[in-house]
């Protein structure tokens, strides 16, 4: 074989040596690096070169935060209720060389250990406490989780209660609790708006009951005003017609007096009054008696006339 050959052989084989050697560890992941079989470092993010053949990369791992839906896990409350819980444990890798040697398969170890972790805490739990707790039970999960997986290298940052699932006869019970709740609930509602209803009514009623008194007593007032008003008019107009008649009769004695009557006129006058004097109730006129004959009168009469 001529020595070219040989040569590009020789370099061919130095290049992809060379190039398995190189190694770049992209974001959010480590390597770990053996060498003979023993660890050697662990690569973080960048450029990074080993020693051909006595070293290797034995793991890659993942340094971003994951999540591990585990199936339900059959647990048995303190009232002794069988039911079925699964949960969802977020986790993430802190110590990539922990991770790697600190246990064998780190998730089916989790898987176990939740699942005895979860068991424990219902275990001490009523079916009530154990629907409505949920925050109490994901509280101790992690924190029992995250004690147990430290040496681990593994960091658990949350657990939760996916589902509760309870016994057929247990969910039928629920429903029918539920239901009468929501009936009883509506039977309230009912009540307090009839009772509302009625309120209002009666409200309505004693405000109608009161402007209607209340307009009965401005009626009276105003016909007591009507009657006082008429008859203020109706005395006003008698005293107005006593006015006018005693003005006439007034009228007519002056009258009389200026025309000079003669004695048989003022005779004639002094019986025309007793005749209306006799007309009423009255049945006796008195005369007096030093008045003689109707020629007395009549000159009575006159003197009063002069004197007015």
């Amino acid at each position: 074989m001529p020595t070219e050959a040989i040569v590009v052989i020789f370099g061919i084989l130095v290049l992809l040596i060379l190039s398995s050697c190189i190694r770049i560890v992209p974001q959010a992941n480590a390597y770990i690096l053996e060498r003979l079989g023993g660890y050697q470092a662990t690569w973080e993010v960048g450029l990074h070169l080993k020693m051909p053949l006595i070293d290797k990369v034995a793991k890659r791992v993942l340094l971003k935060e994951q999540v591990v839906d585990f199936q339900p896990q059959p647990v048995i409350t303190k009232d002794n209720v069988t039911m079925k819980i699964d949960t969802v444990v977020f986790f993430q890798i802190t110590d990539p060389k922990l991770y790697t040697y600190g246990v064998d398969n780190p998730l089916i170890a989790i898987e176990n250990l939740t699942a005895t972790t979860l068991r424990n805490i219902i275990g001490d739990l009523e079916l009530d406490e154990s629907l409505t707790s949920r925050e109490i039970i994901n509280s101790k999960m992690r924190q029992i989780l995250d004690e147990a997986t430290d040496p681990w290298g593994i960091k658990v940052t949350r657990v939760e209660l996916k589902n509760i699932i309870p016994p057929a006869a247990i969910q039928d019970a629920m429903e029918k609790q539920m239901k009468a709740e929501r009936e009883r609930r509506e039977a309230i509602l009912i009540a307090e708006g009839q009772k509302r209803s009625a309120v209002l009514v009666a409200e309505g009623n004693k405000e109608s009951a009161i402007l209607e008194a209340e307009g009965e007593k401005t009626a009276a007032i105003l016909r007591a005003e009507a009657k006082k008003e008429a008859m203020i008019r109706e005395a006003e107009g008698e005293a107005e017609a006593i006015f006018q008649i005693q003005k006439a009769r007034a009228e007519g004695i002056k009258f009389l007096k200026n025309s000079d009557p003669t004695p048989a006129v003022l005779q004639l006058r002094s019986m025309e009054a007793f005749e209306k004097a006799a007309d009423g109730q009255a049945t006796k006129i008195i005369i007096p008696s030093e008045i003689q004959g109707v020629a007395g009168l009549a000159k009575s009469i006159s003197e009063v006339l002069k004197e007015e």
